[in-house]
């Protein structure tokens, strides 16, 4: 059965506040998991053009779900992103366009500028990646110009919303300060180590969804971040957090649904990811109990505010705190 809970966007649009995220998931893996998730109730997809997997997911939709007797397209709440190399003049509708094609639909519910910087293409084929194996971002950007072209993609109803992610406090408030549409959701860094509270406050009170990304932690990322694009990153094990465990004892549910309940009772949408079956139906199945005060209290305390981040985008060469668009020299 498809979950109950959504997040209202100021449009009215029904966003569900617990969706399947796909980051690190490829063909030949994805398929069945993304299956399971459909089968389990999950009608919100997270993905993005950098994932290299809207293809995967359209086809699979398109064939299993869109079937005459299933699923309508408005049953669904698809979401992809503007990617970095397109970060400029002349992007959002290229590469709406080109995510579309892949996503085998005439539009996606919400679309968001992946990051508040522009990287470079290399070769004919326009790779993100340098003859060095790095990913090298431009010197600046224009984000205005950039969101009148995203505001003319809903015009065309290519996009229902369109928002932003890994956008500071700041940065938000250069583009509500010109916008004929405002930025619907904002996607962040979010997990217990890393509540985000004041940024949270400034979007919910600008009509603005948050969306949490890696909200237990993403375990498992970083093997991709040190190994094959030079960073240097801990992952925090959230779900072996001693309250957290205590926790899942009391309520008799996993680590992760604790976790994940945290931030959904919140009024926050958040997009685990996960291959296991068993996961993803725990994932979703956060909705039938509720927390005590107490408890929930216990978990606001474990906050480490911006000490508590995990990305930092250090890996993207020449993306450093001098950089005029670098995100996180503000808290939020």
């Amino acid at each position: 059965m498809a979950s109950k809970a959504f997040a209202t966007l100021a449009n009215g649009a029904k966003m569900p506040l617990l969706g399947y995220g796909t980051w690190q998931a490829r063909a030949g893996e994805m398929e069945g998991p993304l299956e399971n998730a459909l089968q389990a109730g999950y009608r919100h997809i997270d993905t993005a053009a950098a994932y290299g997997n809207e293809d995967v997911i359209g086809k699979l939709i398109q064939e299993n779900w869109l079937a005459p007797g299933k699923l309508k397209r408005e049953d669904l709440f698809i979401v992809t992103k503007l990617p970095p190399s397109g970060v400029k003049p002349g992007g959002p509708e290229k590469c709406l366009k080109k995510s579309l094609e892949k996503l085998r639909m005439n539009y996606v519910d919400m679309y968001l500028i992946h990051m508040p910087c522009n990287v470079k293409v290399w070769g004919p084929d326009e790779s993100t990646l340098s003859p060095e194996g790095k990913i090298v971002v431009e010197e600046d950007t224009d984000h205005i110009a950039v969101w009148k072209e995203m505001e003319a993609l809903v015009d065309a109803g290519l996009a229902k919303n369109i928002g932003l992610s890994n956008f500071n406090k700041r940065q938000i408030q250069n583009i509500l300060d010109i916008c004929r549409i405002k930025p619907a959701n904002l996607q962040v860094e979010l997990h217990m180590y890393m509540q985000q509270r004041p940024l949270v406050d400034f979007c919910h009170k600008n009509g603005i969804a948050v969306t949490a990304y890696s909200p237990i932690g993403s375990p498992g990322t970083d093997a991709l971040i040190n190994g094959k694009l030079g960073g240097n990153i801990t992952i925090p094990d959230l779900l072996r957090n001693p309250v957290v465990l205590e926790l899942a004892n009391k309520y008799k549910k996993s680590a992760g649904q604790i976790l994940l309940k945290h931030i959904v009772d919140r009024g926050i949408v958040a997009i685990p990811k996960s291959l296991s079956k068993e996961r993803i139906q725990q994932n979703i199945n956060i909705f039938d109990f509720k927390m005590d005060a107490a408890d929930t209290k216990k978990l606001d305390a474990l906050d480490k505010g911006k000490d508590g981040r995990i990305f930092d985008f250090s890996f993207f060469q020449g993306f450093t705190k001098s950089h005029p668009k670098y995100p996180f020299n503000e808290y939020p």
